[in-house]
C-alpha cells in the first residue's frame, strides 16, 4: 500500500470492520485466545525476513541485477525474501512516472520493468539453491483501473450509491474489488495458486489484508497448502481473526509507533511492558507480529529510521530481534540507507558502504543460535523483569529448552543505574556482544544512553 499512518489504520478499521471480521505471552500472563490453527512451515521457525524493493535495488532495477546480490544476502543471514509486487502496473490514473507497485494490471504477469517471467523463475530457483525462501507481495483488495477485469468482469467491482466503481480512500490509481462476488474470489485464488505452482514461490505478504474478508483468506490458505507449505504475512494488525486459520504473522504497527515515540521522548520503557501485556490478550497462541524499524511505506512516507529514531536506531533494531516476533530488514538498511526512496520514480539505493552489515549479521546470528529467540511456539516467552529504573530500562528474559536469553535495554537518552535480578544462579556471565563479565544479580551497573546488554545461557 502507498501510505500508512496511525489515523489511516483507525479509519480503515472503522470502515471495514464489518466485512473484515468473520467471525503471547511476553510477560507471565496467559493468552485469552485459542491456539492458532494456521499451518507453520518448519523453515519459518527461526527465520528473518528481508524486504526487496526491486525497482530501487540496482541501477537496472531488474530481477537479474538483483540476483547478483543473493550471495551477499545469504551471507547477511536472511531467510525469507519478500519481494514488493512484481506485476505490470496500471497506466490509467497512474501516479508519477513509473506508478505504484500496488496498482495491479495483470495478476498472472510480470512487470516488464523488472524482466520476464523466466527471469523471475530463475531468481526464485537461485534463492532456493542458496537456502532462502521467496514470498510475493499480493494486492487482493483492489486492481488498476486498466486491469482487464474492469472491462470483462465489471460485476467483480464494488459500486458507489450511483452505481459507479470507486477508488478506496485517496488511492486514485486503483479500483475497489467486491468480495461478495464468488466468481471474483475464485479468480483471485486461481491467481494466488499460479505463482506457487508455476514459479515455486513460498508464500505471500498480503497488502491491506484486513480490508479483505477473513473467510476468503482462509479458503486461499487451504488451496495454497495443498500445493506446498507456505508462509503468510498479513499487512494488518487489528483483525486478529486473520491469524486463526490463514496467516502466520501480521504487522507490529503498534510496537513500531511505541519505538518511534520513545525515541522522541514521548513514551518510555513502561510503555513497552504495557504493549506486551496487551498483545498477550490479543494474539492467538503461536501467531506473532513482524517487527521493524523501517519498511517501504515508513521509509518513503514517514522518514528513514535515522530521521525518526536518531541515536536509538541500533537500539531499536536490536530490540526487534530479541522480543517475540519475526524481525524485518528493509532494502538498504544494511547499508545505513539514510534517504527517503521515491515511491513512483526511479531512486536507486547506494551500496558503497555496507556499514550496518556486520551489525545485522551479529543480530541474526544471535537469533539463530538461541532457541529462546525463535519465532512463535518454536521460541520462548518473554518475562519482563523489574529494574531499578523502570521508566528507562527494559529488562526481560526468554527461555526455551534450557536456552535462556537475558536482555537489558536503556530506552532513553540519559544514563541509568541498573539493579536487577533475572532469577538465575548468582554467577558471572559474559555479555554476548562485548564478552565483558557481569555478575547476576546485577548491581551498580550503569547503562549509557540507548545502551543494551545481552546474555545467553544454556542450562
Amino acid at each position: 500500500m502507498q501510505v500508512k499512518t496511525l489515523s489511516f489504520w483507525l479509519l480503515a478499521l472503522a470502515i471495514f470492520a464489518s466485512s473484515c471480521h468473520s467471525g503471547k505471552q511476553p510477560t507471565q500472563q496467559v493468552s485469552s485466545l485459542a491456539t492458532s490453527n494456521t499451518p507453520v512451515p518448519e523453515w519459518s521457525n527461526n527465520a528473518v525476513i528481508y524486504e526487496v524493493n526491486v525497482r530501487q535495488f540496482t541501477e537496472e532495477g531488474t530481477f537479474n541485477a538483483f540476483a547478483e546480490h543473493l550471495p551477499r544476502l545469504k551471507e547477511l543471514g536472511v531467510d525469507i525474501l519478500w519481494l514488493m509486487p512484481i506485476h505490470p502496473i496500471g497506466e490509467l490514473n497512474r501516479k508519477g512516472t513509473l506508478g505504484s507497485y500496488y496498482s495491479i494490471k495483470d495478476y498472472k504477469a510480470v512487470n516488464p520493468e523488472f524482466g520476464t517471467f523466466e527471469d523471475f523463475k530463475a531468481l526464485v530457483d537461485k534463492a532456493h539453491e542458496l537456502g532462502m525462501k521467496v514470498i510475493l507481495d499480493w494486492v487482493a483488495n483492489h486492481t488498476a483501473w486498466d486491469n482487464s477485469w474492469v472491462i470483462n468482469n465489471p460485476t467483480w467491482y464494488a459500486k458507489d450509491s450511483v452505481g459507479n466503481m470507486f477508488a478506496p480512500y485517496d488511492w486514485t490509481d486503483v479500483v475497489q474489488l467486491d468480495y461478495n462476488n464468488m466468481e471474483m474470489r475464485t479468480a483471485m485464488i486461481d491467481a494466488l495458486e499460479f505463482w506457487v505452482k508455476e514459479a515455486n514461490i513460498d508464500g505471500y505478504r498480503c497488502d491491506v489484508a484486513g480490508m479483505v474478508p477473513v473467510d476468503f483468506w482462509e479458503n486461499a490458505r487451504l488451496s495454497l497448502d495443498k500445493i506446498k507449505p507456505v508462509y503468510m504475512l498479513a499487512e494488518d494488525e487489528d483483525v486478529k481473526a486473520l491469524l486463526n486459520n490463514a496467516f502466520n504473522s501480521n504487522y507490529g504497527w503498534s510496537f513500531h509507533h511505541v519505538m518511534n515515540s520513545i525515541a522522541k521522548g514521548e513514551l518510555n520503557a513502561t510503555d513497552v511492558k504495557a504493549y506486551f501485556e496487551k498483545a498477550d490478550t490479543l494474539y492467538p497462541v503461536g501467531s506473532y507480529p513482524m517487527h521493524f524499524t523501517s519498511n517501504h511505506d515508513e521509509n518513503s512516507w514517514n522518514g528513514t529510521e535515522y530521521e525518526r529514531m536518531g541515536p536509538a536506531v541500533k537500539t531499536f533494531a536490536a530490540l526487534t530481534f530479541l522480543i517475540e516476533g519475526m524481525p524485518l530488514i528493509y532494502t538498504g538498511q544494511e547499508a545505513a540507507l539514510n534517504k527517503r526512496l521515491e515511491f513512483f520514480e526511479k531512486d536507486k539505493v547506494e551500496w558503497v558502504y555496507l556499514s550496518m552489515t556486520a551489525f545485522y549479521q551479529s543480530l541474526i546470528q544471535l537469533k539463530k543460535e538461541n532457541r529462546a529467540l525463535w519465532n512463535g511456539l518454536a521460541g520462548g516467552k518473554m518475562k519482563i523483569l523489574e529494574t531499578s529504573a523502570p521508566e528507562q530500562i527494559l529488562g526481560f528474559t526468554r527461555e526455551k529448552d534450557g536456552n535462556v536469553v537475558v536482555a537489558f535495554f536503556n530506552l532513553s537518552g540519559q544514563s541509568a543505574p541498573l539493579v536487577a535480578n533475572p532469577g538465575l544462579p548468582s554467577d558471572s556471565y559474559a555479555e554476548y556482544f562485548t564478552n565483558r563479565e557481569i555478575t547476576f544479580p546485577v548491581e551498580g551497573q550503569i547503562l549509557q544512553p540507548w545502551e543494551y546488554i545481552v546474555f545467553t545461557i544454556n542450562k
